[in-house]
């Protein structure tokens, strides 16, 4: 099968009324990092608060000052928002794409790690490359969860669709692609995230399963310009017209 590894955003959408369950690589190897975002959440210190959810003025926060513990929980593919999501349109695809997001789209957060976009999280905030009290994420999730991926993916090949800061918390080993989008010659980078959207949307409507599978679709708006293969890495270059 093919499995898709994405980018979470700093927008969140709030609420949820899903049902607690276990996440992508076990609940229990998260707790260290999710009890520390809580100590501080829940700490009063406003000075902490703000500089892990990185807001400037204290009245901002006041919507993430939950317990994560008891918080309404919403699945990951659901709960972010931002221009990658907008372009994805979730809540526009058919039942069968949507359970198909849920259970190939592996989301990189910077609080959770690894989730699949149908595990449940809380409505949460941390300004990419914060450290939550004394952890580094990535460097935390990294170490933790590098051999269980591994496993995971064992039988999968792998479409790297994340911003490259999120090769952080995962290098994949194993053969796997990426794309890249030119606009008059020039690498787009805002907008790479809108591509990246737009390409998990379609790879969900037409229930994308391999990577064979993946080049004959045809993409509106993008054109397949040339195919890198360095070392286990192979590039799929678009020029967007």
């Amino acid at each position: 099968m093919l499995k898709i590894l994405f980018s979470p955003s700093e927008g969140k959408n709030s609420g949820g009324d899903e049902k607690k369950r276990e996440l992508l690589g076990s609940n229990n190897a998260r707790n260290e990092i999710l009890n520390e975002y809580n100590k501080i959440v829940l700490s009063g210190d406003e000075e902490a608060i703000k500089n892990l959810f990185g807001f400037k003025k204290f009245s901002d926060c006041k919507p993430y000052i939950n317990d994560i513990n008891n918080s309404a929980l919403m699945s990951a593919i659901q709960r972010y928002q931002g221009v990658a999501y907008d372009y994805l349109e979730y809540s526009s695809l058919d039942e069968k794409a949507q359970e198909y997001l849920k259970t190939n789209t592996i989301i990189f957060s910077n609080l959770y790690g690894a989730v699949l976009g149908g595990d449940t999280i809380a409505n949460y905030k941390v300004k990419q490359g914060n450290d939550i009290g004394t952890i580094i994420p990535d460097k935390f999730y990294k170490e933790r969860f590098t051999y269980q991926l591994d496993l995971y993916f064992n039988n999968d090949e792998i479409l790297d669709l994340r911003a490259g800061y999120y090769d952080k918390f995962y290098k994949v080993t194993k053969p796997y692609t990426t794309l890249k989008f030119l606009k008059n010659g020039k690498t787009v980078s805002h907008w790479a995230k809108a591509y990246r959207g737009l390409v998990l949307r379609e790879l969900a409507k037409h229930n994308i399963s391999s990577i064979e599978e993946f080049m004959t679709l045809e993409i509106d708006t993008l054109q397949i310009k040339e195919i890198k293969v360095i070392k286990n890495k192979t590039e799929i270059i678009y020029n967007i017209i």
